[in-house]
């Protein structure tokens, strides 16, 4: 099955991140707080603003990104969760 999200939605996928400490030891990403960095899976076709003009989307599909921390919502599809968040909720592209 696949997601496509409607109007100025993003379908995201967290990133898992491990780091290691000085002396090597290697923390998972649970044990630690998330970065709230994301891949872009899925764009919407975005909407109309009020002034009728329509509203550029400025992330693409294999984006990294950085996104707000209580944004969006989570769903669950053939066992890999995703993240579907509004495109005001990205606050920045990773480079």
């Amino acid at each position: 099955m696949k997601i496509k999200p409607l109007g100025n939605r993003i379908l995201l996928k967290e990133i898992e991140t491990e780091d290691t400490t000085k002396s090597g030891i290697v923390l998972p990403s649970n044990a630690k707080e998330k970065p709230y960095v994301a891949e872009v899976i899925e764009v919407g076709p975005g909407e109309i603003q009020k002034d009728g003009k329509p509203l550029k989307i400025e992330v693409k599909k294999g984006d990294k990104v950085l996104y707000s921390k209580y944004s969006g919502t989570e769903v669950k599809l053939d066992e890999e969760k995703y993240l579907i968040v509004n495109y005001s909720d990205i606050l920045a592209i990773l480079e």
